[in-house]
């Protein structure tokens, strides 16, 4: 058996936008045992990962380290019509995961205690972005 959804997710700029709650409550409506959850992001400048859930500051650091291994304005972009944010996010989406797989164990995600989901937004503007979650059992 397969069955797959889409997540909906709202940004509101650069950041970790955590959605373990909303992935749960699907998986959990799907009455699923054991299986795995495959997930996709449909986007070329955001990312997913699996991080701290606990301590804000861990997002923080990630994010201010990100920014300094991948700048904006680098004289080597040409790909800068559509803002100074743009081929940054391109490369820290390819330097991240577009798609992640989770093992599913007695109908939860086999998350360790403190790891969550995110959704890693790489612009600075407000997106709609789409996570495909797909389980196979």
């Amino acid at each position: 058996m397969s069955t797959q959804t889409t997540l909906s997710l709202a940004t509101q700029g650069q950041g970790l936008y955590e959605f373990t709650r909303d992935a749960e409550a699907w998986i959990d409506r799907q009455k699923v045992s054991m299986g795995v959850c495959h997930l996709f992001v449909k986007h070329t400048s955001c990312s997913l990962t699996i991080q701290e859930n606990a301590d804000p500051s861990a997002k923080a650091d990630l994010e201010n380290w990100l920014n300094r291994l991948v700048p904006e304005n680098d004289p080597l972009y040409t790909h800068t019509m559509e803002g100074p944010d743009d081929m940054p996010a391109h490369i820290k989406a390819i330097l991240t995961n577009v798609s992640l797989s989770i093992p599913i164990v007695d109908g939860r995600l086999a998350l360790g205690t403190w790891q969550g989901l995110y959704l890693w937004e790489h612009r600075h503007g407000a997106q709609h972005r789409s996570v495909i979650l797909h389980i196979s059992e």
